[in-house]
């Protein structure tokens, strides 16, 4: 298993399980409410819900064009800016499922560009916009910092979505792995 055939597949399904629980968000609420679920925060100090869909969306562009030594599309800096502005000014449920479907087709049209093979070992340099650089290798930095920052900002969207009402489940989370299951082995609807 290479990094490129770890992070497009995990990115594309984690990306795409979030965009069915915002559907189920507004699916559940009027317009203007769905709008306000945008500047819903787990704790006061952190990043609303918009932030955290945006900053996820970051995470997965970011991951995919570091490993291919390629240039971070335009949208990974509209999406920084709106995610940190986020606080004042979170923006509709629209603009939000927005960047969530245009960075879906962003990994997607990404991971059908990246190289068939990466040495796991070889250097790949990370810095910090405050100036921290991390040494790593290509594994290193997807097992220590490319999949933990990208289910960070995951998970912290869906448990704001869980603490706002919206019943979530496992189901949800996992979704991907309904073509996996076994004929025949799903229990009855009870």
């Amino acid at each position: 298993m290479t990094p490129q055939n770890t992070l497009v597949p995990t990115y594309g399904d984690m990306l795409i399980a979030m965009a069915g629980w915002l559907d189920k968000a507004q699916q559940r609420m009027k317009p203007e409410d769905a709008d306000r679920l945008m500047a819903a925060r787990l704790a006061p100090d952190m990043f609303p819900l918009a932030t955290q869909v945006r900053f996820t969306c970051v995470q997965a562009l970011e991951g995919i064009h570091r490993l291919a030594r390629a240039p971070f599309p335009p949208l990974v800096d509209e999406l920084l800016a709106e995610g940190r502005e986020a606080g004042e000014n979170p923006g509709t449920f629209a603009d939000t499922r927005l960047r969530l479907t245009q960075t879906i087709e962003l990994v997607e049209q990404a991971g059908a560009t990246l190289p068939a093979e990466t040495d796991p070992q070889s250097p790949l340099e990370h810095a910090l916009p405050m100036g921290i650089v991390f040494d790593l290798t290509v594994e290193q930095y997807v097992r220590d910092w490319a999949l933990p920052q990208f289910y960070f900002h995951l998970m912290a969207a869906y448990c704001i979505l869980r603490m706002t009402g919206l019943p979530l489940g496992k189901a949800d989370y996992v979704q991907h792995m309904v073509p996996y299951i076994r004929p025949g082995t799903m229990p009855a609807a009870q």
